[in-house]
């Protein structure tokens, strides 16, 4: 079958890498992909929101089955848009309408989808534009840290964790007074601040049965020792080991299945991945947030130890048949690092030229912010390589990702150096924790 996948960064050269070693798969073009994925697929130049070039492309190559990498196509409608043509009544998108992306498009959404169907998450309150006076008050009436979240997409900014209340009053000002984030930031969210460790947990559904896929711990913040702003994330570690079998039986049943049992009463078609970022309060789960796709650099780290055949998974969704499919899990450790430009997640240069990208052999490089210029591969984000390395153990897994990430070179290469370190150093519940959101 033919496959078009939307994106272009480190997630999507993971799914294209995963999705071209099926052999069910015949053509596999990415949109607009980037230097990484060009090794397994076609580039496309098109313009997911364009539905007429959109259109064009999908009946001109036969596609037959849709990725969507990123959010904002699927919050923005996608999935809908080829629902309703008629002409396109045989593709399958791998990602939900609308109605489903608001799991992730909106805060408020997402947390009264929870409290309705008795999914575990942390006390909140919503406030619109007009009530800032009432959502200052109201930080007087919970417990420090104090948590402000922008209602809709804000790239990852619109998240502030903080002890300091004048910090949280200035981050309401700036949602619901000065329109700092738009839209996004119209609705707030305040919620209650849980303390545990993180970790994320990731299912695949075609909007009646679903399967597990591993989970994963992120690594969010700039700086070694979870310190400095927020990234979009910095490296990963899959399996976590404070998320045991017990953790992630509680994980199935308390929020993975009633989940999907509740959009389903909810009338929410919903088929593609689901991405639950969980707090572990005292061996309980609790949901933080969802995504409605998978995690960068999560998924540089899961899609290594799926045995399984990804597109195998998606012809499950597409024939309903997705119980029938098996999800089979390399039980080695995966250790994901991202190499990111100087002055990241601040301004930074692009255009710097990266060596030896090439010569890694015993990992994964995963291709993101980056560009061919020249015929010489050069930085193009500030996120620009994810490595990662595969081990029998995670002390094993981390040497060799360092190993192979220390392989590559570029002016201004930043790393964390403490990337799964804290979990060979805290076996237990009393691992640092990652702020994610």
């Amino acid at each position: 079958m033919n496959v078009l996948l939307i994106g272009s960064g480190g997630r999507e050269h993971a799914l294209a890498w995963k999705i071209a070693q099926s052999s069910l798969l015949d053509s596999l073009f990415v949109a607009p992909g980037n230097p990484g994925t060009l090794r397994h697929g076609r580039s496309a130049e098109i313009d997911p929101a364009d539905h007429k070039a959109l259109r064009s492309f999908i009946l001109e190559k036969k596609i037959r089955i849709v990725v969507v990498g990123p959010e904002g196509p699927l919050v923005d409608g996608l999935h809908d848009r080829i629902a309703e043509d008629p002409k396109l009544a045989d593709v399958t998108v791998i990602g939900p309408k609308a109605e489903g992306a608001r799991l992730e498009g909106s805060k408020d959404f997402a947390k009264e989808f929870m409290f309705r169907h008795n999914i575990p998450t942390a006390a909140h309150r919503t406030f619109v534009k007009g009530q800032l006076s009432d959502a200052i008050e109201h930080l007087d009436r919970v417990n420090s840290p104090y948590v402000v979240k922008a209602d809709g997409l804000a790239a990852g900014k619109g998240v502030i964790i903080t002890n300091d209340k004048k910090e949280a009053v200035k981050a309401l000002r700036d949602m619901l007074q000065s329109g700092r984030f738009g839209e996004a930031g119209e609705r707030v969210v305040i919620e209650q601040h849980l303390k545990g460790v993180e970790c994320s947990a990731f299912l695949i559904t075609d909007g009646d049965a679903f399967k597990m896929l591993p989970a994963a711990k992120d690594y969010k913040r700039i700086g070694n020792g979870d310190s400095g702003p927020n990234t979009g994330g910095m490296g990963a570690v899959s399996p976590v080991t404070f998320a045991d079998k017990d953790f992630m039986q509680k994980v199935h049943d308390r929020v993975a299945a009633p989940t999907v049992r509740g959009m389903k009463k909810d009338g929410i078609p919903y088929q593609g991945f689901l991405f639950m970022g969980l707090m572990n309060v005292n061996g309980d789960p609790y949901v933080i947030e969802y995504n409605v796709r998978l995690g960068d650099p999560e998924t540089q780290a899961i899609l290594p130890r799926l045995k399984s055949d990804l597109l195998d998974l998606f012809e499950g969704i597409a024939t309903g048949t997705l119980s029938e499919r098996h999800v089979d899990v390399d039980d080695r450790t995966a250790v994901t690092i991202v190499l990111a430009s100087e002055g990241y997640p601040g301004e930074y240069a692009k255009g710097k030229s990266i060596i030896g990208a090439d010569l890694v052999r015993d990992a994964y490089v995963f291709h993101a912010g980056t560009r061919n210029k020249n015929d010489t591969l050069v930085t193009d984000g500030g996120r620009v390589l994810s490595v990662t390395g595969i081990g029998k153990d995670l002390e094993s897994a981390i040497a060799s990702a360092y190993r192979a990430a220390d392989t590559i070179s570029f002016e201004g290469r930043y790393r964390r150096d403490d990337i799964g370190k804290d979990l060979v150093k805290e076996p237990s519940q009393r691992a640092t924790a990652a702020v994610k959101h």
